[in-house]
């Protein structure tokens, strides 16, 4: 299989650091839907990143559903959410906080970025942004109440998307979401970015490298 997209989306490492966890072997091109959007198009003509290549050369999108995907090839030997109904429906919740997270800073990093200056709407940043501190509170509270796994055995997808989203919002919007003000957040972030599938696929231009 081979996971597209550049490892600067909490998306595309969301899905990288999942495959690692479950088990699955896969080569990371790391292609950009800005710089390098003709080489994208290619390979999918929606240009959506991460996109997935799978063995027969079907391309899936969309991290959850190819998250999904890769939690069925990994069916029976191993899994990133709990088999209990009321585990499960606790990580969707935390899983649904972390993407809101992922979005809403998306939504303030692409209005900073790629609209003009004279063009910004700032009732939609602010309220975009207590959208986004709204869910870092939550998730904030959820954590000192129910503290999430953090080494690779324990780990799931609610960690794995938790940690992704805060570590992202820290690199682009460290002056929005204060670190001060999230201390749960920032100790789970640290030990989760010192596991070997989150070093493996560093936030920023490079590539998945292979552990071991």
């Amino acid at each position: 299989m081979h996971l597209i997209g550049m490892l600067d989306s909490p998306y595309v490492r969301r899905a990288a650091i999942s495959l690692q966890l479950l088990g699955l072997r896969f080569e990371h091109r790391s292609i950009s839907v800005f710089s390098t959007f003709e080489q994208f198009r290619k390979i999918n003509p929606v240009v959506k990143a991460p996109s997935l290549i799978c063995d027969d050369g079907e391309v899936l999108m969309d991290s959850t559903l190819i998250i999904q995907y890769a939690e069925a090839l990994a069916a029976g030997r191993k899994s990133l959410l709990p088999g209990s109904l009321l585990e499960r429906q606790h990580t969707l919740r935390e899983i649904g906080l972390a993407l809101a997270a992922c979005e809403k800073s998306i939504h303030i990093v692409y209005e900073r970025n790629l609209r003009p200056v004279e063009k910004l709407h700032e009732p939609w940043i602010t309220r975009v942004t207590g959208q986004l501190l709204a869910a870092y509170q939550i998730l904030e509270a959820d954590l000192i109440a129910r503290p999430l796994g953090v080494t690779s055995a324990a780990i799931n997808q609610a960690g794995v998307s938790v940690a992704v989203a805060w570590h992202f919002t820290q690199q682009m919007l460290p002056e929005v979401v204060r670190a001060a003000d999230y201390p749960a957040l920032r100790e789970f972030s640290v030990k989760a970015e010192a596991l070997p599938e989150f070093i493996a696929a560093p936030h920023g231009a490079g590539t998945y490298r292979h552990a071991g």
